[in-house]
């Protein structure tokens, strides 16, 4: 069942993803209201699957890479609703869903098997640490899409080229006013996390801090995320030095994310 509902998700994503590449060509209400059918429908088959897992373990189902992976793709897609709700950024799903799908896809790759808990997992500590954590992450994914949105839009103001995508496109002052409302987002919760992270680390190895090679790269997520809000309300950093940052922040979240497990080192790798 799990098997099922978690491939016809993916199945939904990987057609969202489609249509929203084509929404950069040919956009309209119709694809874009697809779209969002696509990518709603993927989202609550998606849901389904995580509570039925969450019922079978015991647990919030993410304690592997594959569960892992799967709900970081999850929040991706619950903080682009919200968003969605907020601004009606639709062309959003262009530079998000194909990065929900990779993630998905990823997922779908890894061992799913359900397996007992580990005696440092069994803690309140668990869904605290993990849920601020992959929040504050997917909040970061938005950004990195915004960003890219905002590079494009600029790239067209710029070449005088004011037809077709760039009408479609938010404007420069909007792309930088969500990219900036995603990290204040963001920031707040990946501290929680590390926050969290430590007093767990504490409680279960006696020690806040042992830099783990995935608490090195937080902590580098965390100073890149700190540069942008510092620099933006002291220096006006504003626009594409924003955008460029929110991108290389992300980009650290990834190598965090998949490079710790493909070389499987550290304290953090059953995550």
């Amino acid at each position: 069942m799990g098997v099922i509902l978690f491939e016809l998700a993916l199945t939904f994503y990987f057609a969202a993803t489609i249509v929203g590449i084509l929404e950069l060509f040919r956009g309209s209400k119709i694809t874009s209201r697809i779209i969002l059918l696509l990518a709603g429908t993927g989202f609550g088959i998606h849901t389904v699957n995580i509570i039925y897992r969450y019922v079978a373990a015991g647990h919030i189902p993410i304690t592997n890479a594959h569960e892992a992976t799967s709900f970081f793709s999850w929040c991706i897609i619950l903080i682009f609703f919200i968003l969605q709700f907020r601004y009606r950024v639709i062309l959003l799903s262009s530079f998000i869903m194909p990065v929900v799908f990779v993630l998905m896809l990823s997922s779908s790759m890894l061992p799913r098997e359900i397996k007992p808990l580990s005696p440092v997992l069994q803690s309140y500590w668990l869904g605290i640490h993990t849920v601020f954590a992959f929040l504050g992450n997917a909040a970061f994914a938005l950004a990195f899409g915004i960003g890219s949105m905002y590079l494009v839009q600029e790239h067209y103001v710029k070449s005088k080229h004011l037809g077709g995508l760039f009408e479609r496109l938010p404007s420069l002052q909007t792309l930088d006013e969500i990219n900036y409302r995603l990290i204040t987002i963001g920031f707040p919760l990946l501290t929680l996390a590390i926050i969290t992270g430590a007093l767990w680390a504490e409680s279960a190895w006696g020690s806040y801090w042992n830099w783990d090679p995935r608490e090195v790269w937080s902590l580098i997520t965390w100073f890149i995320y700190a540069i942008i809000l510092h620099a933006r309300l002291t220096a006006g950093w504003r626009g594409r030095r924003a955008a460029l940052l929110s991108i290389v922040g992300f980009l650290t979240i990834l190598i965090a994310f998949f490079g710790i497990k493909l070389l499987q080192k550290g304290l953090h790798v059953f995550l």
